[in-house]
């Protein structure tokens, strides 16, 4: 499969973000846990240089949790803030406003020297579509938030959040979409389901998702669907068929049926907590 897929209208939200960014002291990213790095839009890194950097992992609860804390360390390493958590459970949310002023204790230490105080944090959240930003910052602001109305110097009809007497929120900056040329990435993407069903081939999709069970999750599948194991993902496929009586007219096995299933069990973690990404896969990119 091809991915492509980089809006025209992401340009403007760009050049929207870089007047934005002006006026934040930290930006807070939204990733996928299961692909901590595809779910990542690099184009962020250039527009928030010089800020204060927070990862939050979200859908933590679907991710192997072994590979997660050993995603949490690969970007602690390169000096980032990072907590996972559940947005629309909840989990982990209280401790982002902690991480916020922990991520931004030297501003408020020059600000407190040069008598500023109780000036609040300014933060923007960013995030890819189907990661969960909506979600978090609902969650996070909860019903008590009240919007401060227009700041000084901030365009017209920018709106802010004041979520406490610390922290200010940007509500919100326009998603920027990832531009790809890595093709694995739009897999990644896909799989998680980030990319529009109908720009999908689904069989072929799946039939990815079980090479990938197969050489790092063994056994995962052949529990889940009590069967035998196969090597071969063509072979896997039509098996999952007949075991789960995917059939068209004329008794035909329905290939596609049996590969949405497969997808919807991994995205509803009922192939057990998945993670398709490693931090090895990052230290290639550098």
């Amino acid at each position: 499969m091809h991915f492509q897929w980089y809006p025209g209208h992401m340009t403007k939200a760009k050049r929207q973000m870089q007047e934005d960014i002006k006026l934040i002291d930290v930006v807070i990213e939204l990733v996928d846990a299961r692909i901590p790095l595809a779910s990542k839009n690099p184009d962020i890194d250039d527009l928030a240089k010089n800020k204060s950097r927070v990862i939050l992992l979200n859908k933590y609860d679907l991710a192997d949790p072994e590979w997660s804390r050993k995603w949490k360390a690969w970007y602690e390493a390169k000096g980032w803030y990072v907590v996972g958590l559940n947005s629309k459970k909840g989990t982990g949310v209280k401790d982002v406003q902690n991480i916020i002023l922990e991520a931004c204790k030297e501003k408020i230490e020059r600000d407190r020297k040069r008598g500023i105080i109780n000036r609040p944090v300014r933060a923007m959240i960013v995030g890819i579509p189907n990661v969960g930003k909506s979600t978090f910052i609902n969650t996070f602001a909860g019903k008590a938030c009240a919007k401060t109305g227009n700041k000084p110097g901030v365009t017209k009809g920018k709106q802010w959040i004041r979520l406490n007497k610390n922290v200010e929120l940007l509500d919100t900056p326009g998603i920027l979409w990832p531009k790809f040329e890595d093709q694995t990435v739009g897999l990644k993407l896909a799989f998680i389901g980030s990319i529009k069903e109908e720009l999908l081939n689904t069989t072929e999709l799946a039939m990815e998702l079980l090479d990938f069970m197969n050489t790092h999750y063994k056994g995962v599948l052949e529990e889940r669907y009590e069967m035998e194991a196969y090597e071969d993902s063509v072979k896997t496929l039509y098996h999952i068929a007949e075991l789960r009586s995917c059939k068209l007219r004329g008794n035909e096995l329905d290939l596609n049926k049996a590969a949405g299933i497969i997808i919807d069990d991994f995205r509803n973690a009922k192939l057990g907590r998945v993670t398709l990404e490693f931090p090895e896969d990052g230290n290639s990119e550098e």
